[in-house]
């Protein structure tokens, strides 16, 4: 039976997207759902870019970070500083990746889940969500955690499990798991944690362990005063 492999925020660690590939060991017929943030913080964002771009079966969703990036190549935002080292290290080539990050879905509904990158408020059909919460942008995440508070994947209740990524709650790195509801697969690769992927139809949780703190490398070496709130 083929298989999706959901994968959490890979934030340009591909390193570590191909340990945990090599893990799981896809073949030809499974899909490959990446929950969005795949862009970001690690040190290879572009041939993460160009995994989802070349690989049949192989999509992201909309993350916060895809979506800055998107917003600030149109002028419409500043970026923040994890998209001006992005846009530094992809160069000529940004527009052409804004506009293909542009492309990426604020979620997906399979028979066995329904995915998005950030929020989902509870009790409310999926054809009524905020598109901004789904996605995980600022406002988006304080207009469900004024309502829910920061825990607001406890109250989530159905009707299909619910996989998100967006934050590392536990934050050390290991997934949050409630009542076969919930699936929180952020587990901090960016920041040394681990990097998670839940396989379905089993509700499998596959994880590979982060080289070191990338964010930390990175964020050290610029200036990041003057600059908007880091994403």
């Amino acid at each position: 039976m083929p298989q999706t492999i959901i994968i959490g925020d890979i934030h340009g660690c591909y390193a570590e997207l191909r340990d945990l590939l090599d893990k799981v060991a896809p073949s030809a017929d499974d899909r490959i759902i990446a929950l969005g943030d795949i862009v970001d913080r690690g040190p290879d964002s572009e041939k993460v870019l160009e995994f989802f771009r070349d690989t049949p079966n192989a999509t992201s969703l909309m993350g916060n970070h895809e979506h800055k990036h998107v917003r600030s190549a149109r002028g419409e935002v500043p970026p923040a500083l994890s998209q001006i080292i992005v846009k530094l290290q992809l160069e000529d080539a940004y527009p052409q990746w804004a506009e293909f990050m542009a492309g990426f879905s604020s979620h997906i509904e399979l028979p066995e889940a329904i995915l998005v990158h950030g929020f989902f408020e509870p009790g409310v059909p999926l054809t009524e969500q905020d598109e901004e919460a789904m996605i995980g942008t600022v406002s988006g995440e304080e207009r469900v955690c004024e309502k829910y508070s920061n825990y607001w994947y406890e109250c989530y209740t159905g009707p299909k499990p619910l996989i998100a990524g967006h934050h590392s709650y536990l934050r050390n790195g290991q997934p949050v798991i409630r009542d076969g509801l919930f699936y929180g697969i952020d587990t901090g690769c960016a920041y040394g944690g681990r990097l998670t992927a839940l396989v379905l139809p089993e509700f499998r949780i596959v994880s590979v362990p982060s080289r070191r703190d990338y964010w930390a490398e990175q964020r050290g070496g610029f200036d990041g005063s003057g600059l908007g709130k880091a994403e």
